[in-house]
């Protein structure tokens, strides 16, 4: 079936009753439920390239790349015959091999603040083990974190923002306690003057400041002129650690990453996502003084039986390979841009009230009229609007994130045609969001 053919998703919905008798929520991770936009969520059964096919034989241009780490498409021809390969000596070792050593090598090269590299499995052990690195380092507690910025299912950071800058985050999820959370202070994101307050109420208590150098999700946000550079000063002049939460950032926005693009160089930094070119993976890096506290050199202790997985270096090393090539940047920020270009003008014509973000193949439309420079703003989204638009780009074959908070993710494997595709059904699109909206 062609993409943009409607019709029926019986399939999915048989698939949807039966994970439900399986597994808790009947999904693996509580976005893919659809709760934010309501429905029943696609059950996938293959993809290729830019496109997906549900269960029942639909199609769709997918903006999702598994929420962002197939910048070069669903399986990649290059990537698939590196994995077979590597597949046939081994799925595990549980031991040191020379692939590791590769794709470490790639990302010390890559990204300036990294010295040294520990490889992990996921986004979240990633930022779990660099807040721990940091609490060793600098024998303090506390942690800084901005509203609306995720940094994994952590218990110290599922925390929400109190009545005000300086108060202690309460839990955002049921089993983490207070006590737990009390560690973890919160400021709006982009707001300087409030990181300056804690540490001003906190003084020599706080072990870092983690951020998403752009945040991504709770829609795309890009850092304010000067926010950054003033975190790095006062981290600096406060002996704080400063974490960048790269793992979408990271060879997303460019080859290295959200730092190389604003020139500011944190402490510590997160990555996930690409660097395992869709499997699980993560890596934590940063200053050579700072990663020789973790065990088994120094005290801090962080292990993990699949890190370095073979099969998730072999896929990374071969994405980054890809990425490495002259022009490939380039040939992404032209097609975001011109998707978004022209996505930004079609709503202007259709009236909707809507915000658009793009930092390289990164993208986001919020239903408001903005300006979205914070978790507050990005609120003020019009979520309904967001159910109708998103419905009906699925009817029409476009699958994007179902959630108004969530990042799109534009890849090297979406043509022209596909692009084309996607802008003929954005003006029904915006017209369903607008007429809940005027």
């Amino acid at each position: 079936m062609k993409a943009g053919v409607k019709s029926q998703r019986g399939e999915s919905e048989r698939l949807f009753r039966d994970a439900q008798r399986y597994i808790a929520g009947g999904v693996n991770s509580p976005v893919r439920a659809f709760r934010a936009v309501g429905g029943t969520p696609l059950f996938i059964q293959r993809a290729q390239g830019s496109h997906l096919w549900d269960a029942d034989g639909n199609e769709y241009i997918d903006y999702v790349a598994s929420w962002g780490p197939l910048i070069l498409g669903h399986a990649h021809p290059g990537i698939v015959k590196a994995l077979q390969e590597a597949a046939e000596q081994g799925t595990s070792y549980g031991a040191p091999h020379a692939r590791e050593i590769e794709l470490a090598a790639i990302i010390v090269e890559a990204v300036p603040s990294v010295e040294l590299v520990r490889l992990v499995n996921s986004g979240t052990e990633a930022v779990m083990s660099a807040i721990r690195l940091a609490r060793g380092y600098t024998k303090r507690a506390k942690v800084v974190k901005f509203e609306g910025c995720y940094h994994g299912h952590a218990d110290g950071l599922l925390v929400k923002a109190g009545s005000g800058a300086t108060t202690f985050g309460q839990p955002d999820s049921l089993g983490v306690p207070d006590d737990y959370a009390r560690n973890t202070l919160l400021a709006p994101f982009n707001n300087l003057e409030a990181v300056l307050a804690l540490v001003k109420a906190y003084p020599q208590q706080i072990a870092c400041i983690i951020v998403e150098p752009i945040a991504g999700n709770m829609g795309v946000i890009p850092p304010l002129a000067g926010f950054l550079e003033g975190l790095r000063k006062v981290c600096d002049r406060e002996g704080i650690c400063l974490i960048f939460d790269e793992v979408i950032t990271g060879f997303r926005v460019g080859w290295s990453g959200a730092q190389g693009l604003y020139g500011v160089l944190p402490d510590l930094t997160c990555l996930g996502k690409i660097i395992g070119g869709g499997l699980p993976v993560g890596a934590f890096g940063g200053k050579r003084e700072i990663m020789a506290e973790l065990a088994p050199v120094g005290g801090v202790y962080q292990a993990g039986t699949l890190a370095g997985n073979p099969l998730a270096m072999t896929a990374g090393i071969e994405t980054l390979k890809v990425l490495k090539e002259k022009g490939v940047y380039k040939r992404l920020e032209e097609k975001a841009s011109y998707l978004c270009t022209e996505a930004e003008k079609i709503a202007r014509l259709t009236r909707t009230p809507t915000f658009f973000v793009r930092v390289g193949s990164l993208f986001c439309t919020f239903f408001t009229p903005g300006p979205v420079i914070d978790y507050a703003t990005a609120k003020q989204s019009d979520t309904e609007a967001f159910r109708r638009y998103f419905w009906s780009l699925l009817s029409e074959g476009i699958y994007i994130a179902p959630s108004q908070f969530e990042a799109g993710f534009l890849s090297l494997a979406h043509s022209d045609a596909d692009i084309e595709k996607t802008l003929t059904a954005l003006p029904a699109a915006f017209e369903a969001a607008s007429s809940v909206t005027t």
